[in-house]
C-alpha cells in the first residue's frame, strides 16, 4: 500500500518524534510505501528514515521552493512547481492518507483530502493520528460539525481517528483487506 503521509518538517520533541518514528517503522516491516512531503528535515526526515531503515519504499513529492531540502535517496522524487500541484500529486500517488502532527500547511492538505471525500471524489482511507491529544481540538470541531449538520456524510465516513500508530495501520490495512 502506498500511504501518504501529512506531517511537519519542524524539529518537533520526544513526544511528536517517537511516535511518528513508530509509525514509520510499522509502514516499513510491513512492506508499504510512504508517499510524502520529499523533506529531509524535521519529522519529515523521521519518518522517512524510519520506514527506508524498516525496508520501506520512499515516494516524495517536493515543491519548487523548498527542492533544496528534498530528501536524497528517494526510491521517488517530483518537484512540483507549487503547493496545488503538490497536494494533487501527493493524493494521486498515494492509496490511503495519514494526518500527522502538523501546522497550517498539514491542516491544507487535511482539509483538501476530506473536501474530496466529502463530495465523493476520493474513496481513499483517511487517519487522523492524534499523537500526545495534538488534534483533540479538531476532532471536537469536526464531530461539532457532524452533530449541527455541516457535514453531508457520516464523519466515520471521511476519517477515522487513531490515538496510537498500530491503529492507524490496522485501520488502513483492515480496509484495504474488506475491499
Amino acid at each position: 500500500m502506498r500511504i501518504c503521509v501529512f506531517l511537519s518538517a519542524a524539529d518537533l520533541d520526544d513526544r511528536y518524534t517517537r511516535p511518528a518514528r513508530e509509525f514509520a517503522e510499522l509502514i516499513g516491516k510491513a512492506g508499504h510505501t510512504l508517499v510524502w512531503g520529499g523533506s529531509n528535515v524535521g519529522l519529515m526526515k523521521v519518518v522517512a528514515d524510519g520506514v527506508q531503515e524498516a525496508g520501506g519504499k520512499l515516494i516524495g513529492v517536493s515543491v519548487d521552493f523548498l527542492a533544496n531540502k528534498a530528501r536524497p535517496g528517494a526510491d521517488e522524487m517530483v518537484v512540483a512547481a507549487d503547493l496545488a500541484e503538490r497536494k494533487r500529486l501527493l493524493l494521486e500517488k498515494a492509496d490511503a492518507v495519514v494526518i500527522m502532527v502538523g501546522g497550517t500547511g498539514t491542516l491544507d492538505e487535511a482539509t483538501e483530502i476530506l473536501e474530496l471525500k466529502k463530495h465523493g471524489r476520493t474513496d481513499k482511507p483517511v487517519v487522523l493520528l492524534n499523537t500526545a491529544g495534538f488534534y483533540d481540538g479538531l476532532e471536537e470541531q469536526f464531530r461539532r460539525m457532524e452533530a449541527e449538520g455541516f457535514l453531508p456524510r457520516p464523519l466515520s465516513e471521511l476519517m477515522h481517528f487513531a490515538a496510537e500508530p498500530a491503529d492507524a495501520l490496522a485501520h488502513l490495512e483492515a480496509g484495504r483487506n474488506a475491499g
